[in-house]
């Protein structure tokens, strides 16, 4: 079984060729993964799509400081 991180990761893997759809399922990833998680999410995220997407990464963990 697929915990939180794994599952929000398919699923932001699945959505990454649109702008748009990564941005909304990024912001409920954040809310669904536990807060321990939510540091490993951020750094999967700009490890893996943060050439493509830096600027929408960098707003939805800005809300959480």
């Amino acid at each position: 079984m697929l915990n939180m991180l794994e599952l929000s990761k398919k699923v932001l893997e699945k959505v990454s060729f649109d702008r748009s759809l990564f941005h909304k399922e990024l912001r409920k990833a954040i809310r669904w993964v536990s807060k321990e998680d939510v540091v490993l999410l951020q750094v999967w995220c700009v490890t893996a799509y943060g050439h493509l997407y830096g600027d929408v990464i960098r707003d939805c963990f800005s809300t959480l400081v």
